[in-house]
């Protein structure tokens, strides 16, 4: 009787006590459903595993060159400006050539004087090599020697100032694109390190990639890989390695290696531009139409690898023989089947 009077009295206490109850066994439950739902689980298939090696690079040119002037002076002509393009043997711009064509008139003079002079001393000890007198072929045959020194000498001094007028005039041994130039404007006097002309020709680019000495043993030339330009990451294009480097890059902090890899016409078409990125992407192993599950489902106890697995709603310990593993999956060849529900 008493504690059904204490319960008429302390009614709002038991109806606390329910509600606290009733909120606890809703959280464990819901708790535990929570739980449930969020088990990291995979239905098995069959599938092809990769095992991938990506690589960073760069635009780069098989045809670019760097062009000055042999000799200082003063830049008397520029033909081209950057971003024209230009021909193979175009000559691009020149210095003042009329102190050099001056020189070779000079020399052109002196040839001819030394030639008439040549050819007067021919004629006056000519019948001298043959006289009877020794001493008098010998200095003739000297005089003759001599002034054919004189004569080759002025030869060479000609050649060599035509060689300076031919160095006078700058001129690009590719087709390309000028994309730089040191000094633009004529009128202004110039060393060769002070003046520079740059051409690339944009249809011999390729992606030069690097490779360290534990990635680079993986790769053949011929071997073929994704592109994914920076500048262009919504598309993927083909490349093909040509050629890597036998010895390491220098000026790295680590051993790498120096890889060109060819691109694809359709990459060709783009836009490229030199020292733009680009990742290239190679597929270095291959386990085609395998069963495979991610290396974190796999356990081991005495008996050996074993999943575990949910066959037809009842959960069990598989035992399962392993193949080979690629990136994060590994090949499972005996003990488990397509549709099997494989959890952590």
């Amino acid at each position: 009787m008493r504690m059904i009077s204490f319960l008429k009295k302390r009614w709002y206490l038991v109806l606390v006590i329910i509600l606290i109850a009733t909120f606890i066994f809703v959280r464990l439950r819901n708790s535990a459903d929570s739980a449930e739902k969020n088990v990291d689980t995979y239905k098995v298939k069959k599938e092809n595993l990769n095992e991938t090696l990506t690589l960073s690079g760069e635009i780069d040119a098989e045809e670019k060159v760097s062009l000055k002037f042999q000799t200082s002076g003063r830049l008397a002509w520029v033909g081209v400006k950057e971003g024209d393009a230009v021909k193979k043997f175009q000559v691009i711009a020149s210095l003042d050539q009329r102190d050099l064509k001056n020189r070779m008139q000079k020399y052109l003079n002196t040839y001819t004087s030394e030639r008439l002079a040549f050819e007067q001393t021919k004629d006056d000890n000519w019948n001298k090599q043959f006289d009877l007198s020794e001493s008098v072929r010998e200095k003739a045959e000297r005089t003759l020697k001599d002034s054919q020194y004189d004569l080759n000498n002025s030869v060479l001094d000609v050649e060599l100032q035509s060689l300076s007028l031919e160095y006078a005039n700058l001129w690009t041994p590719i087709d390309g694109i000028i994309t730089h130039i040191d000094t633009p404007y004529s009128g202004v006097n110039i060393t060769p390190a002070g003046s520079e002309f740059q051409v690339v020709n944009p249809d011999t680019v390729y992606l030069t990639v690097t490779a360290e000495q534990s990635d680079v043993v993986h790769l053949k030339k011929g071997m073929t890989g994704e592109v994914v330009f920076d500048a262009f990451p919504e598309d993927t294009y083909m490349g093909e390695v040509d050629y890597i480097s036998y010895a390491p890059m220098t000026g790295e902090s680590g051993t790498v290696y120096k890889v060109k890899v060819l691109l694809d016409s359709n990459a060709k078409k783009l836009p490229l531009r030199l020292a733009m990125t680009s990742d290239i992407t190679f597929v270095i192993r291959e386990i085609n139409n395998a069963i495979g599950v991610s290396i974190k489902y796999l356990k081991t106890d005495s008996k050996g690898d074993y999943l575990n697995v949910e066959r037809n709603g009842k959960k069990e310990k598989v035992y399962v023989k392993k193949g080979g593993e690629v990136d994060d999956m590994i090949e499972i060849k005996s003990g488990l089947q397509v549709g099997d529900l494989v959890y952590d």
